[in-house]
């Protein structure tokens, strides 16, 4: 497995998953999906089998025996080893202590809002706000529903963080197209 399977985004989310309890991919998937952990990395099924692969050939993560659920097949359930926890340790403490500037897509086109034109500019960032607003929604509507079902807020609290990202940028989206109706955002002419 290539080294850059660890680099994965996906990593810290199966380690810090793992650190609750052992469990086999299938689940650790379902867990994730349903914490909203694709707000952190985006998880397909291939994706996490790689990175189970890549922890369990690093020695981040072993097997823990099998399980057999009716007629599916065999699962192997993993945990989390002392060298894994470390790791995951480790790489939380750095992430989280130092910032690190993240370029979205959205970053790299509002840098080019001016191409748009005024009109264009606020029709376009009225059009994000109103599809932000749907998913602030949906997101909060989630968040509750985890929670309600006994998930403990300390596993779920990116989506805490999620949340107070998208209800900023609509607040930035909402001033910006005030100061262009007003003029105070002017267009070189």
């Amino acid at each position: 497995m290539p080294r850059r399977a660890l680099d994965n985004p996906l990593v810290l989310a199966v380690l810090g998953r793992l650190l609750e309890q052992p469990a086999h991919p299938y689940q650790l998937l379902t867990d994730l999906r349903t914490r909203g952990g694709d707000q952190a990395a985006v998880i397909n099924r291939g994706t996490l089998y790689d990175v189970v692969e890549a922890l369990a050939a690093a020695g981040w993560i072993a097997p823990r025996g099998t399980e057999r659920a009716g007629n599916r097949p065999e699962r192997t359930v993993y945990a989390l080893t002392d060298l894994g926890h470390s790791e995951l340790v480790r790489r939380l403490d750095e992430l989280i202590r130092t910032p690190h500037r993240e370029f979205t897509r959205f970053l790299g086109a509002v840098a080019h809002l001016g191409a748009l034109g005024p009109d264009g500019a606020v029709a376009a960032l009225a059009e994000r706000a109103r599809r932000l607003t749907d998913r602030i929604a949906a997101d909060e509507r989630r968040l509750a529903d985890v929670l309600a079902a006994g998930v403990p807020r300390l596993h779920v609290i990116e989506a805490e963080y999620a949340l107070a990202q998208s209800r900023a940028e609509l607040a930035w989206l909402g001033s910006v197209a005030d100061e262009i109706r007003a003029g105070s955002l002017t267009w070189p002419r």
